[in-house]
């Protein structure tokens, strides 16, 4: 806040300045332009007057002559009077009226009965004298509009200095323990206004509102581990004794044990989704394990999918790591990674590869185009709508958000009709 709006409105201000500044300059100089050409008009004109009314008294009265003006008489039907200078050639040309000649002079030409006055004017003078007061009237206005301009931004910034106090203090808020005591009204500057008062009482409010959502979050994820654990300890419990029956036969025990991988599965689902609920401070549980057990667990679990399919599934282990995460956050992130892999291969091979740093799973499956890759990490997305396997499209924007939790990275290439390979790399 200390270097935006105070910058911006400084340099508002000097554009603003510079602006104005040109505007006053071109409008002196018109103006003094302006001013020069009635001026020697005027002073040409009153010059003739004094002229012919001299001549009509005295007809040997001759034309003007000073250092900046210079008078040439033509008479008509009479002789040219003693010391009257005729024209050059040059002027006799002129029609009447006040005209511009070059090296700056200015020439008024006077046709009347009795004949036609010349007057030749050097405007040096007048050139240089309207030049500095136009000089002068724009250093003066240069120098009043410099002063309001920094006397604007000195009242301005003093007032934006409460807003970016209070945006100060809204940065350093702890987002889980708002703290709005800080903003309170009896803690603002002294030159804050009603607006900033407004501000602050508004911004009070909402930190009041976002601290009950995150309580209510806390309650949430707290209750939900409970509840939703509960049923799932329930259905694990039943199909262990369902199973220890001997009277159980060979196909309702593959069914429970279905029934017991799907509970699992929710359980792991349940603990990632908590994890994602929690607040990043907040480590969760870890332990060291190895990655190939995991890894071959959720082979194992998918292996039936397969059973009716020309699918070959292979593991390479080629030097699995051991991790010190939450196993069932890995479970979780290569089972979806793995049920994607066979959802989408109807033919072919699906290969797991496991290295020193990286599990990769590489399917021969339908692939995917360009622009369906771009999205495949984004919440909701579904490449077919149609399909009927029930998915929702938030697989692999939860594994994109639980390998992010813990350094991770997910990376995948596909073609379509040449298969997909993910990645997960581990930090190191």
């Amino acid at each position: 806040m200390a270097h935006g709006l105070p910058r911006r409105i400084k340099l508002a201000f000097t554009v603003h300045a510079v602006i104005g500044g040109i505007a006053i300059t071109i409008g002196i100089l018109l103006a003094a332009f302006a001013v020069r050409e009635w001026v020697i008009h005027e002073r040409l004109q009153q010059e003739s007057e004094a002229f012919w009314r001299a001549h009509r008294e005295n007809p040997r009265h001759p034309p003007p002559l000073t250092r900046a003006l210079t008078g040439y008489a033509l008479f008509e039907g009479a002789d040219q009077a003693p010391g009257a200078r005729r024209p050059p050639e040059s002027l006799r040309e002129l029609p009447a009226g006040l005209h511009s000649l070059s090296g700056g002079r200015m020439v008024l030409v006077d046709r009347r009965a009795e004949g036609s006055l010349y007057l030749v004017f050097s405007s040096w003078m007048v050139d240089r004298a309207v030049l500095l007061t136009a000089a002068a009237s724009l250093l003066l206005s240069l120098l009043t509009s410099g002063i309001l301009v920094w006397l604007t931004y000195r009242t301005s910034k003093r007032l934006v200095a409460p807003v970016s106090w209070l945006a100060n203090q809204v940065a350093n808020w702890d987002p889980r323990h708002p703290d709005a005591r800080l903003i309170a009204p009896r803690n603002l500057p002294t030159d804050a206004g009603d607006e900033v008062r407004k501000l602050s009482r508004a911004l009070s409010g909402l930190a009041e509102r976002v601290g009950d959502f995150v309580q209510r979050e806390r309650n949430f994820t707290r209750d939900a581990s409970h509840e939703l654990r509960t049923p799932l300890t329930v259905i694990r419990v039943a199909t262990d004794l369902m199973l220890a029956d001997a009277e159980t036969t060979p196909r309702q025990q593959r069914s429970l044990l279905r029934v017991q991988r799907a509970g699992r599965d929710m359980e792991a689902v349940i603990d990632a989704f908590l994890i994602l609920a929690r607040e990043a401070e907040v480590e969760p549980q870890s332990q060291e394990f190895d990655v190939r057990e995991v890894v071959d667990g959720e082979i194992e679990r998918v292996r039936p999918l397969l059973a009716e399919r020309p699918v070959t599934l292979r593991l390479h282990d080629e030097g699995a790591p051991r991790l010190v995460a939450p196993p069932h956050v890995l479970r979780v992130v290569i089972g979806n990674l793995l049920g994607n892999a066979v959802r989408f291969t109807d033919e072919g091979s699906i290969e797991v590869r496991l290295l020193p740093d990286r599990v990769v799973i590489r399917d021969t499956g339908i692939g995917m185009s360009a622009d369906v890759l771009a999205k495949a990490f984004d919440p909701f997305f579904r490449a077919d709508h149609n399909a009927e396997d029930g998915g929702k499209g938030m697989g692999l924007s939860i594994v994109r958000r639980l390998a992010d939790r813990f350094g991770w990275t997910i990376g995948l290439t596909s073609e379509p009709g040449r298969g997909t390979t993910a990645v997960v790399r581990f930090a190191r």
